[in-house]
């Protein structure tokens, strides 16, 4: 063939390539933008149950068309201690089932629907301004251009049907399958899309350039070359995370093993179950149902492993611990944040909610420990000082993670939740500066041997108390993601009462003799960053309480 021929060829496979990626991601973004609260309620209901773990697996990777995204999203989890690692592989297994109804929908050869696809999506995108119409859009088009781009891929390798020399190059895929699964391998670590491999190995198998058994060895490799994404994700993450990530990859091999050593039988069931001869030739040179073949035995290989390896998952996970022993430097110290999870936005979300959960319990200590300081006359600056910087740890790796997030696509829901969680951390922190204010005004006191005198006492015990149980409904209400009652919004008002009464009474106290102008002027600051730090849970309290943030 000339020059101009394989300029055809080559431009046709990258542009379909590039076109069926891009298609995936769009489709796969406004998958997860619709469904990312179904995601994050599947992923909340899940148990230690095995079989119900595989089974969230595949519903997550069928809502949002990308077992890479359910795998980083799952090396997320256990790396924030929300999952542990036998719940991880299960959910893992099942993604690999999930992620193969890509190859199904490609089999059913629906690329006529392609050009309607883009333009509908198209037109609907640039023409109507409402977010969840616009997430439908996406999902539209990038239906449209995936199997556009599979057409094209598809297109561009007519021209070697009756090239000699590039059939010679395959025929070596049916012999030996060990070298389709090392080649399948390849391509998928080299294209990072298992998706975009399989559509490969079905535009070159329909058009006779790879024979069936060749093709399904392809696709073979294309299972363990898609374990390197959740791996990638773990790096940086902790030992957990790296234990499943390092899971998703043992039974994706030794599965691969076993099915080459039962190679024949397997096809022969992948045969019995699939309408059609595989190897008929229709008059334009095609093989028009080999397509359904292939994408049945990618389906029916992730079954049968996951059957296999689900009641061994407890040993499995074992393995994966006795391999992986220790931790690697984090980027993240007070949190448990992992970067990885930022590739599904709106999932990421409830990470950045549990980590302010665990933030918020910081803020509930620091104001205990600065009561026993004030009352009991214990000097625990240190214990405070550690508490606040903890918050500010908390406030700084939360606000790295966020601006991440908020660089990636996610939905309006997503990005105003996020708006008002930021809000929401800058109060925490506040509330632990304020903490080390009324600790910094005790030690003061303390110093220059200033009591307060008995009912100055009872006053700030009651009032802090009533600010510790407000600050613990209001964080345990944000924690489970409950709107907060209106009652309990009232204890802010309880708060500024209390604030005005106290300094009624300490001006009564003063006239009287009873303290001093400086330890009366110490009272009433204590008084003041108390009654502030009403209204910085108050803050957190309203964000609660927004129906846009449920």
């Amino acid at each position: 063939m000339d020059a101009k021929v394989w300029f055809t060829i080559i431009t046709g496979l990258i542009g379909g390539l590039g076109l069926f990626l891009y298609g995936m991601k769009l489709m796969s973004g406004g998958l997860q933008k619709t469904a990312g609260d179904k995601l994050k309620a599947l992923l909340e209901k899940l148990t230690s149950n095995r079989f119900i773990g595989a089974g969230v697996g595949v519903l997550v990777t069928v809502l949002i068309q990308s077992s890479s995204a359910t795998t980083v999203m799952v090396v997320g989890f256990v790396n924030a201690g929300l999952m542990n690692l036998t719940q991880a592989l299960s959910v893992v297994l099942g993604a690999n089932i999930g992620t193969t109804i890509t190859a199904q929908i490609i089999a059913f050869k629906v690329s006529a629907l392609a050009l309607p696809a883009i333009g509908i999506g198209a037109l609907l995108l640039l023409f109507v301004k409402n977010s969840k119409v616009n997430y439908i859009a996406e999902i539209i088009l990038g239906f449209g251009l995936l199997f556009f781009g599979m057409s094209t891929m598809s297109n561009a390798f007519i021209p070697l049907n009756n090239s000699q020399e590039f059939a010679d190059i395959f025929v070596n895929f049916s012999k030996y399958p060990a070298l389709a699964v090392l080649v399948g391998t390849i391509t998928t670590l080299v294209v990072q899309s298992s998706s975009a491999t399989i559509g490969i190995t079905i535009a070159l198998a329909a058009n006779g350039l790879v024979d069936y058994q060749g093709a399904v060895g392809l696709v073979l490799g294309d299972n363990i070359g898609t374990t390197i994404t959740a791996n990638l994700a773990a790096i940086g993450g902790n030992r957990a995370a790296k234990q499943a990530a390092f899971g998703h990859f043992l039974f994706n091999v030794f599965g691969v093993i076993y099915m080459l050593v039962l190679f024949t039988p397997f096809l022969s069931i992948v045969d019995a179950v699939t309408p059609g001869d595989p190897l008929m030739v229709a008059a334009d040179g095609t093989y028009p149902n080999v397509a359904r073949h292939v994408a049945n035995a990618h389906t029916l290989f992730n079954i049968i492993n996951a059957l296999i390896f689900i009641p061994l998952l407890p040993f499995l996970a074992k393995v994966c611990q006795m391999v992986i022993k220790t931790d690697e430097e984090q980027g993240y110290k007070y949190t448990h944040l992992s970067p990885a999870i930022a590739n599904t936005p709106d999932i990421a979300v409830a990470q950045v909610r549990q980590e302010v959960a665990r933030m918020s319990s910081v803020a509930i200590e620091i104001l205990k420990t600065t009561e026993t300081a004030i009352l009991k006359g214990d000097r625990k600056m240190g214990r405070v000082a550690e508490y606040e910087e903890t918050l500010d740890g908390f406030q700084r790796e939360l606000f790295m993670f966020m601006d991440i997030l908020e660089k990636r696509s996610m939905s309006e829901k997503g990005m105003e939740t996020l708006k008002r969680i930021r809000q929401g951390i800058h109060d925490l922190e506040e509330i632990g500066d304020l903490a080390q204010k009324v600790m910094r005004i005790t030690i003061k006191m303390q110093d220059k041997d200033h009591e307060l005198s008995n009912s100055a006492k009872k006053e700030l015990h009651e009032m802090f108390d009533t600010v510790v149980v407000f600050a613990e409904r209001v964080f345990t209400a944000f924690s489970m993601n409950r709107k907060q009652p209106e009652l309990e919004l009232l204890i802010e008002d309880d708060v500024d009462k209390m604030h005005k009464q106290f300094r009624k009474n300490h001006i009564k106290r003063l006239n009287k003799g009873n303290c001093s102008v400086e330890t009366g002027v110490n009272f009433v600051d204590i008084l003041n960053c108390l009654e502030e730090i009403g209204d910085h849970i108050f803050t957190v309290a309203q964000i609660n309480s927004s129906n846009k943030f449920e």
